[in-house]
């Protein structure tokens, strides 16, 4: 189902975001503190109020002193996770790495280092795939916006002033030096909020496979992408086709903040970025079949924060539980899709203890289940009440979330015939009984873990099932 470029990819199923930047010194989120102030607590939770000024002055109080990022490869990778996507630069402009034709970054802050080169190394070491997340925005870069004015009346940027050209030159630098100065780039995640075109995707498009070929990139950019990053949220039904994608532009976006300021739907909109903190918003329209073809299938990603917030906020307590985290891997799983979860490090370069507490949680049921994530592709039963399926080679898995005291699960016809069922908490092999369109299996009447019991069927022919 996978090219050979986007193999290891679909095959690793699970991913680590990490947004982090001297905003932590603060405890507000990234940058969208100083580009929409009122809309920021309602979508990301309560937090400091900062002036454009406070946040700007950040990185001369940023020094993490306790950055340690072979303990953060570790986590990921004992989380079941196979890949980490770091923030190179976010929409504020400040950069994480030793950037080009800027002194906005992490090598002019007191600690002086560059995180990214150090997270590069610690990845390479264990052999950890390393993506980079880099927004095309740049509140800090008078050739993005004139920075003379406030960042709320241009932070969309000014792409018909004449300092554009030198913007996208200067954007050209930053990825020529992460593609070139930093070993293997697995994949480039891009966060340009509206208005692609004016990025010229082409041109980047064309560098990227000029200096990499094989790294991935997301939808992002614009122009030709490798898979759709839908955010905060599962798509709801079916698995993702793929489409043509409608661009949000910049056109739009204006009409939005300025319905911020008109009562009634100012409201409303409040209401809605509610729903995006709380995880209950498809911020987008992805469409979908039931059981599609290969070829129709659209790799996807869902990015998502563990609790309100992607940058660190020490007051955001509200937390997902574990429970929850691991039911949203296997429901993405169980379609098609990668899961990119978020952490934001401490001002000190720590994890919070709550994400450590949850990444320990999930490896320890990956350490037994995880052969039915990695790997595998969406699986042939997909409407179950109970659980969810995943599939690989010449097995089924089956992600039992409400676990029967019957004894017993049934389930209709297979995509082949069954040789085994295999309990995957303790490789115990269970009986079953195939007839035609009815297929059961003896189970025990206790689950083998509180988050979800998984059993491999076995079959001896390939196949999941019939797509459309």
């Amino acid at each position: 189902m996978a090219t050979d470029r986007l193999r290891w990819y679909q095959e690793a199923k699970f991913g680590l975001f990490i947004h982090w930047g001297p905003y932590s010194v603060a405890g507000v989120e990234a940058s969208w503190p100083i580009m929409v102030p009122d809309l920021a607590p309602v979508a990301f939770g309560e937090q400091p109020s900062i002036s454009e000024s406070e946040y700007v002055a950040l990185p001369l109080r940023f020094n993490p002193l306790d950055y340690d990022p072979k303990a953060w490869v570790h986590m990921a990778q004992a989380a079941g996770m196979g890949y980490i996507v770091f923030t190179a630069k976010h929409h504020d402009g400040f950069c994480m790495f030793d950037a080009p034709g800027t002194d906005y970054k992490i090598t002019r802050t007191p600690f002086g280092r560059d995180v990214c080169a150090e997270m590069a190394d610690a990845c390479a070491e264990a052999a950890m795939r390393l993506c980079f997340y880099y927004s095309q925005l740049d509140m800090h870069h008078p050739g993005y916006r004139d920075t003379n004015k406030p960042v709320v009346e241009n932070w969309l940027g000014e792409p018909k002033r004449p300092e554009w050209a030198g913007y996208l030159d200067h954007m050209e630098s930053h990825l020529r030096k992460l593609l070139s100065d930093y070993g293997q780039v697995s994949a480039l995640w891009f966060d340009g909020f509206s208005g692609h075109d004016k990025y010229d995707p082409p041109r980047f498009h064309r560098l990227i496979r000029e200096l990499s070929p094989s790294t991935l990139v997301n939808d992002r950019l614009g122009g030709n992408y490798d898979f759709i990053t839908p955010e905060q949220f599962i798509p709801r039904r079916g698995i993702p086709i793929k489409h043509k994608l409608s661009r949000l532009s910049d056109s739009h976006v204006r009409v939005l903040l300025a319905l911020l300021k008109a009562p009634g739907v100012n409201t409303l909109l409040m209401r809605l970025a509610r729903r995006y903190a709380e995880g209950d918003l498809q911020l987008a329209s992805v469409p979908t079949a039931s059981y599609p073809r290969p070829e129709r299938f659209q790799p996807w990603e869902t990015c998502m924060t563990m609790n309100r917030t992607w940058a660190y906020n020490p007051t955001d307590k509200a937390y997902k539980p574990a429970a929850l985290l691991l039911h949203n891997l296997v429901a993405i799983a169980s379609k098609g899709g990668n899961y990119l979860l978020n952490v934001g490090p401490s001002p000190q370069g720590t994890f919070p203890p709550e994400a450590v507490e949850r990444l320990s949680a999930i490896g320890e049921w990956m350490a037994v289940n995880g052969e039915a994530i990695h790997g595998t592709t969406y699986g042939p039963l997909q409407h179950l009440l109970f659980g969810r399926t995943t599939a690989k080679k010449d097995s089924v898995y089956l992600h039992i979330w409400d676990w029967p005291s019957s004894g017993k699960i049934s389930l209709g016809a297979m995509p082949g015939e069954v040789t085994e069922v295999i309990l995957l908490a303790g490789h115990e092999p269970l009986s079953f009984r195939q007839s035609g369109s009815h297929f059961t299996i003896q189970i025990p009447s206790q689950p083998p873990d509180p988050f979800a019991g998984v059993l491999a069927i076995r079959l001896r022919s390939a196949g999941n099932g019939s797509p459309e």
